[in-house]
C-alpha cells in the first residue's frame, strides 16, 4: 500500500491510501477520494487546475517537466515545487510524499 498525504487549503491533512501497482496519476486519485481539486481539462496538462505543490518526497517529485512549467508560469501562486497532480504517475517510490491543494476550489 502506498499512503500519502493531502494537506488541503485550510492547512489540514489526511493520509490517502493506495494499492500498489495502480496505473492513476495523482489528479484521478485526488478526484476518487473526493478532495477538492476542478482539473479541468480532465489530466491532458492544458488547465493548471491540478495545481499541487510538493513539500516531502524524492527529489526527482520537485522539478516540474517543462509542458509543466509553460502552464505554472501562468499561475501567481505557483513556486518552486509546484506540480500539476495530474502529471504525476503514482508508484511504489512515492509511499510517505506530502503535497499540498493549491489553486482554486
Amino acid at each position: 500500500m502506498i499512503t500519502l498525504t493531502i494537506e488541503d487549503r485550510t492547512g489540514h491533512r489526511e493520509p490517502v491510501e493506495i494499492p500498489e501497482g495502480i496505473s492513476l496519476s495523482l489528479m484521478e486519485v485526488l478526484k476518487a477520494s473526493d478532495h477538492n481539486i476542478l482539473a479541468t481539462c480532465g489530466g491532458m496538462a492544458l488547465c493548471a487546475t491540478c495545481h499541487v505543490q510538493v513539500l516531502e518526497g524524492p527529489e526527482q517529485y520537485f522539478h516540474a517537466t517543462n509542458t509543466e512549467l509553460d502552464l505554472l508560469d501562468t499561475l501567481p501562486d505557483a513556486s518552486h515545487d509546484s506540480r500539476l497532480a495530474c502529471q504525476l504517475r503514482i508508484n511504489e517510490d512515492m509511499d510517505g510524499m506530502v503535497f499540498r491543494l493549491r489553486g482554486e476550489a
